[in-house]
């Protein structure tokens, strides 16, 4: 199955998700934006809509999407609109693009009940939308902490 989130730069969340068991694979990409085929260049411009995301491949007899949500969840600031430390656009935006009704459906519960608990410092403003086109960002990015002995 596909899950695909939106976390920041997508180097350290593709490590995350890539390093998880019942992950059978990842790659980044962008998501989300108004150009076909951008580069990282145009992306990086905030100028397309893109948002830098991590599509997850992954086995649910072994890991659920509930556990994917939580992870997602931990592993960056869910309150912070644009941005994730000092990456700053709309292409570090917080979301989580579903791929059927079920996905959106755990989302948005996972989204409102963290909402009411009191685990972030303000509301969440993580953007839950139906999966669009998924362009794969450049090789280079692809896991890129491996690549660079980061992960």
């Amino acid at each position: 199955m596909k899950a695909t989130f939106a976390a920041g730069c997508f180097w350290h969340v593709e490590d995350l998700f890539r390093k998880t068991n019942g992950v059978n694979g990842t790659k980044v990409g962008y998501i989300g934006g108004d150009l076909e085929n951008p580069t990282y260049e145009q992306v990086c411009s905030g100028f397309t809509g893109h948002a830098e995301a991590v599509q997850v491949d992954y086995d649910p007899s072994i890991i659920s999407f509930e556990d994917l949500l939580e992870m997602f969840w931990s592993n960056h600031d869910p309150t912070t609109l644009n941005r994730q430390g000092p990456d700053i656009g709309v292409q570090y935006r917080s979301a989580v693009f579903f791929h059927s009704e079920e996905q959106r459906e755990m989302a948005e519960k996972s989204k409102e009940h963290l909402d009411a608990s009191d685990r972030f410092h303000g509301p969440i403003v993580t953007q839950i939308a139906p999966a669009p086109i998924f362009y794969t960002a450049e090789e280079y990015h692809q896991k890129y902490f491996e690549k660079h002995g980061l992960g």
